[in-house]
């Protein structure tokens, strides 16, 4: 299922650098902590998904690393670079064993249907 995503071709050479580095330094970030941590949360203050997501892991004993980004007031738009890295629209991100499995609803069903610990 490829994401539609604007093609090299279709952009200018002249900004294709800023097109290619544009808020990196966060993805990369992400892409990091993904790498080196079995569950991760990526989140944003003020926003009671991420918490109600947390703490169904902690509930789990399961051990996650957060990461937390801004708030509702503020750095939009470097959470907005994890969006169109992702294609997921909300928070929080939740990544276990590098795969996105959603936010916090998808979270709650694979809980209802006994499929997390599969993931785990």
């Amino acid at each position: 299922m490829p994401r539609k995503i604007l093609l090299e071709k279709n952009i200018h050479p002249a900004i294709q650098s800023i097109v290619a580095n544009n808020n990196a330094d966060i993805i990369s970030e992400v892409q990091e902590v993904i790498a080196n941590n079995k569950v991760v949360v990526v989140g944003m203050a003020q926003n009671p998904e991420p918490k109600k997501a947390r703490k169904m892991f902690k509930k789990l004993g399961v051990n996650h690393k957060y990461l937390e980004y801004g708030n509702y007031f503020n750095t939009w738009y470097r959470r907005n670079a994890l969006k169109m890295w992702t294609g997921w629209p909300t928070f929080p991100m939740i990544f276990i064993n590098g795969i996105l499995i959603g936010g916090t609803q998808d979270l709650q069903k694979l809980i209802e249907d006994d499929e997390l610990s599969d993931l785990l």
